[in-house]
């Protein structure tokens, strides 16, 4: 690992002004800190209200998916109003701009969900309001207990869980890492990752700069974290080969164990009364891999599900 001397100006680092945005930024300055042997006046973190952070009562696929989290970032990044952007990568855009890069991947957190409102799938009383705004967690609950109702609910951790105990909901579900981060572990829980795997990249932070900006480049470098680095690219080469989106209901798993990769994979279709599964476990260099475990699915999966993954249109 390379030291760099610390900076005569500080590192800006943008992130979204949520709680659990800033307890990112807030652990990645931490690591950028001890990794270069800096005071954390290094670092300054500029907080910026995204897009998706201001209309929370529509479903985010209906208001331009991903890019709501991301685009004030881009902006920041791209005129050098801030040296780096700390993002969730669940929330990141596949297809990322070329001129940016992701430099570092933090080591990955708890990959799972955690329910609240009841102690397990099985135990929500039948017809029960579920809320979520996740096409995923909505397909795979309604594939396990189609008898319940899904309604809307977004915004961050703590409304969310407001609106559940205002009653707008029976139960919901949140990313175990972001309580994790958030000091609040023993809300929920978890459910086990061998019947209700995560979103693609859940759990992990990654920090994206200029591509050109090679000095940025090399700083973070120090506290990117391989093995989660190489799950969650391969994860999202995975989305990107299927043409997910917002829309698209898929769930993965990725176990990287030295040189190999596992992908464990879900798609569904919006209604959770179609599913198709597969698993493969290939080199980490085999950058192909998240391709031909796309085509596979594709070419199993019914119309219904295929319907939502561009993939399926231009043969995976």
């Amino acid at each position: 690992m390379t030291r760099h001397a610390k900076p005569i100006a500080p590192i800006r680092i943008g992130t979204r002004q949520s709680p659990l945005a800033m307890a990112q930024a807030h652990e990645t300055r931490s690591r950028l800190c001890a990794a270069h042997g800096w005071d954390e006046s290094a670092v300054e973190l500029v907080p910026v209200r995204a897009s998706g952070d201001k209309i929370l009562n529509q479903p985010l696929a209906d208001l331009g998916g991903k890019a709501l989290w991301t685009k004030e970032l881009d902006a920041w990044l791209a005129d050098g109003h801030i040296d780096a952007a700390v993002h969730s990568m669940k929330d990141v855009e596949t297809i990322r701009p070329d001129a940016l890069t992701i430099a570092a991947i933090l080591p990955r957190a708890d990959v799972r969900d955690v329910l609240i409102g009841a102690s397990s799938i099985a135990s929500i009383p039948r017809g029960a309001r579920v809320g979520t705004s996740a096409p995923r967690r909505a397909a795979q609950m309604l594939n396990r207990r189609p008898d319940c109702e899904i309604v809307t609910f977004r915004g961050n951790v703590a409304s969310r869980l407001a609106k559940l105990a205002a009653g707008e909901a029976d139960v919901t579900l949140l990313a175990a890492a972001g309580l994790e981060r958030l000091g609040q572990n023993g809300t929920g829980t978890p459910l086990e990752v061998d019947g209700w795997l995560p979103a693609p990249a859940q759990g992990a932070i990654g920090i994206e700069c200029r591509t050109s900006d090679e000095n940025m480049r090399s700083i973070l470098a120090a506290i990117d974290h391989a093995p989660s680095n190489a799950g969650v690219m391969m994860e999202r080469a995975l989305l990107a080969a299927l043409g997910g989106n917002c829309h698209s209901p898929i769930a993965v798993l990725s176990m990287v164990e030295g040189d190999n990769i596992t992908l464990e994979v879900s798609l569904y279709s919006p209604d959770g009364a179609e599913r198709v599964t597969g698993k493969s476990r290939f080199a980490l260099e085999d950058r192909d891999g998240p391709a031909r475990l796309a085509q596979d699915l594709l070419g199993r999966a019914s119309a219904g599900i295929t319907a939502h993954f561009a993939g399926a249109a231009r043969g995976a």
